[in-house]
């Protein structure tokens, strides 16, 4: 697509602190970073979400490239893969991305609420 931002990075069209770029995926420092490590890991090619992916090679190009994330960036202590999905999920931005998060203990997953 070409208004998504996540695609645009991808091409090369906006700005981004890359950390990885492979052949179908680029992973960047979130603008917003909720940790003291936070990286997108992203498809190149426009996927909406975790519900539309159907490639099980690209998911685990995503899974691989997030780990090879966390090692560049020294997050032998333990990080959080986050895949936050659609609107319910809190998805802000309609491109798939996994949230890389690390550099400091990251507490429990969610509050205990239901």
């Amino acid at each position: 697509m070409s208004t998504c931002i996540f695609c645009r990075i991808a091409r090369g069209e906006a700005p981004a602190r890359v950390v990885l770029e492979l052949p179908r995926v680029i992973a960047f420092h979130d603008i917003r970073p909720l940790a003291p490590v936070h990286v997108l890991v992203v498809p190149r090619e426009h996927v909406a979400s975790l519900w539309e992916l159907t490639d099980p090679q690209l998911a685990g190009e995503l899974l691989a490239s997030a780990a090879q994330v966390a090692r560049q960036l020294d997050l032998e202590r333990g990080f959080r893969l986050i895949a936050n999905t659609r609107d319910d999920g809190g998805q802000e931005v309609a491109h798939l991305h996994l949230h890389v998060l690390g550099g400091r203990s990251l507490g429990p997953m969610l509050a205990r609420r239901v």
